[in-house]
């Protein structure tokens, strides 16, 4: 019972966030228009502000997981790699491929990592979530792009992928807050004070926004595809790479970054890439909108079943 109800604390905050958003927007109080400028707020200043502040604030011999982070890593190459060898076999239509790809692999770790992580085991291993989205950011976007373009019939673009990497606040953020945490220096205080107070605000708007920009008007047309991403990314993907990473021995607060890489849904951001690189952006839009609202049953329960193995 009481894994139940700690797995029911973790996720029903979440939850509760994402309805918000959703209300809000029902309500007429958030349009679209808005809600594409909070992200774009969120995306730019509020989430970089807290990957920063969670580096820069963190004990370096508690953040960095070089087992963690190699294990991560791999494995989302050896899933990717999976993809492009089975999906041109069981869909036709190119604009499909690349978005089922990356609504497979890419999973929404920025968004879930941080507050998953920080809700099971507090704000100590958030730098190590923090320090495992400045790895895992770039190659999720990297290989999404590959994803995108090769089906679209065209070369991947190497100059502008990186250059998309490198600008990438995300990634920015990280590396300053690496930068300050090797070398020592410290933010005066008014700055840092600041930073701290930006950063409270982004998980809940982030997950507000998300919860906003569910619409289930739209869903429509695509049930195989949509059944076999959203079955791939909520239940198989975890299922695997959660079961290998319990077999090497990962455990507590390590596997519940794990179950923010492999479990969570896929991120938002796939849908923009999508629509911006002529893939299927409807089917893009639904697998986001699926997954996250499927998510809340499918996390509960991995975070419940490992609580009850006695591996979290």
């Amino acid at each position: 019972m009481n894994n139940l109800l700690l797995s029911a604390n973790v996720v029903l905050p979440l939850f509760l966030l994402m309805v918000t958003g959703y209300a809000l927007r029902h309500w007429g109080i958030l349009d679209e228009k808005t809600l594409k400028q909070m992200n774009k707020a969120t995306f730019k200043a509020f989430l970089p502000c807290l990957i920063y502040y969670n580096v820069y604030t963190s004990e370096i011999s508690e953040i960095f997981d070089k087992k963690l982070v190699i294990f991560s890593v791999i494995s989302i190459l050896i899933l990717f790699a999976v993809l492009m060898l089975t999906i041109p076999f069981a869909e036709k239509d190119n604009r499909k491929k690349g978005v089922m790809i990356q609504g497979i692999f890419r999973s929404n770790f920025v968004i879930f990592g941080i507050p998953l992580s920080a809700a099971l085991y507090g704000d100590s291993i958030v730098g190590s979530a923090a320090v495992l989205i400045a790895v895992v950011v770039p190659v999720f976007n990297f290989l999404a792009v590959i994803s995108l373009e090769v089906f679209r019939k065209g070369k991947p673009d190497i100059v502008k992928i990186l250059k998309g990497i490198a600008t990438n606040p995300l990634i920015i953020s990280s590396i300053l807050g690496l930068i300050t945490l090797f070398t020592g220096f410290k933010l005066p205080g008014i700055i840092e004070k600041s930073v701290s107070d930006l950063a409270k605000i982004a998980t809940p708007l982030a997950l507000v926004i998300l919860g906003g920009s569910i619409n289930f008007s739209k869903i429509k047309g695509n049930g195989r595809q949509l059944a076999v991403c959203v079955a791939s990314r909520l239940v198989i993907v975890p299922a695997v790479f959660l079961s290998i990473s319990a077999l090497l021995g990962f455990r507590n607060a390590e596997m519940a970054i794990l179950i923010s890489v492999f479990a969570s849904p896929t991120a938002v951001s796939s849908f923009t890439m999508a629509q911006q690189m002529d893939g299927d952006d409807e089917l893009a839009g639904q697998i986001v909108v699926f997954g996250t609202s499927l998510c809340i049953i499918t996390v509960f329960l991995w975070i419940f079943l490992f609580k009850q193995l006695g591996i979290m």
